[in-house]
């Protein structure tokens, strides 16, 4: 009757083995299929939204770019956060990227090549909101999208001329590009468009460049002149002095040194 009861244990046992394993091999498969959600900043979560693959991190207290956002995102929301600049390759792994939305940052600084690998396919970029008071059109090479600086504390001169003639600004953001500070007083308050209408930066500013040059080549040139007028009045004086020694000596001696000084001095 033993050997009947472990015959038949055997079988159950078996079972309930096989059964645990299968649960155990169960969850580590949900573990490995969970794990890049758990790999994502809190306060971020993937999205699809019209059919495109959303990554959202609003208002998620972050302080800089994420890393860990999937590579197939084709819309990326990091606004409302404590971003505060953006580094080269920041979105280099995003290569379907359409739209990024960075609105409402304290971004203050944007490094050359930040966008570096977007411009093939983002047509949207919002930095509006945000600190950017001088930004290298560098920063957006080659980009095509869309762009709208609007709200942030410019300070109008050159570069930022340079920066606009570079993008294509989003539209109804060109009034929101104003004046916070400028290199000429009566500008402060307006809107930059506004502005360069009547008044180019860069010109003003090549033609300060091309004065101080011009003064400069005026100082050595002077400088030239007077060295050589010195050099002349010094020859002059010492040949003076030269001729009325010879003139102290006996006639003989004084005419053959005067041929020779006279020669000298020719």
């Amino acid at each position: 009757m033993t050997a009947v009861r472990g015959v038949l244990l055997c079988p159950i046992t078996m079972g309930l083995l096989m059964q645990s394993l299968f649960l155990l091999l169960l969850l580590l498969l949900l573990g490995s299929c969970l794990h890049p959600a758990a790999a994502f900043p809190k306060g971020c979560y993937p999205s699809e939204e019209e059919g495109l693959k959303t990554f959202r991190c609003s208002n998620a207290q972050l302080t800089e770019v994420p890393r860990d956002i999937p590579n197939d995102t084709n819309k990326l929301y990091l606004d409302f956060n404590q971003i505060p600049f953006l580094p080269r390759d920041a979105f280099r792994d995003l290569p379907l990227l359409l739209e990024l939305d960075l609105s409402h940052n304290v971004i203050a600084r944007i490094e050359s090549g930040a966008f570096q690998g977007l411009a093939e396919h983002l047509h949207s970029l919002d930095l509006s909101s945000n600190r950017l008071v001088s930004v290298s059109k560098d920063a957006f090479s080659n980009l095509k999208a869309r762009v709208n600086l609007s709200n942030n504390p410019w300070l109008c001169d050159c570069r930022l001329q340079e920066l606009i003639r570079a993008v294509e600004l989003a539209a109804d953001s060109s009034a929101g590009i104003v004046c916070d500070s400028s290199t000429q007083e009566e500008h402060v308050g307006k809107a930059f468009l506004q502005v360069i209408a009547d008044t180019d930066f860069c010109n003003g500013y090549k033609k300060t460049t091309d004065i101080a040059m011009l003064v400069t080549m005026f100082g050595w040139f002077a400088m030239v002149i007077s060295y050589l007028v010195y050099y002349v009045r010094q020859n002059q004086e010492d040949a003076r002095r030269h001729l009325e020694y010879l003139k102290s000596l006996p006639s003989k001696q004084r005419r053959s040194e005067e041929s020779s000084t006279i020669s000298t001095v020719v």
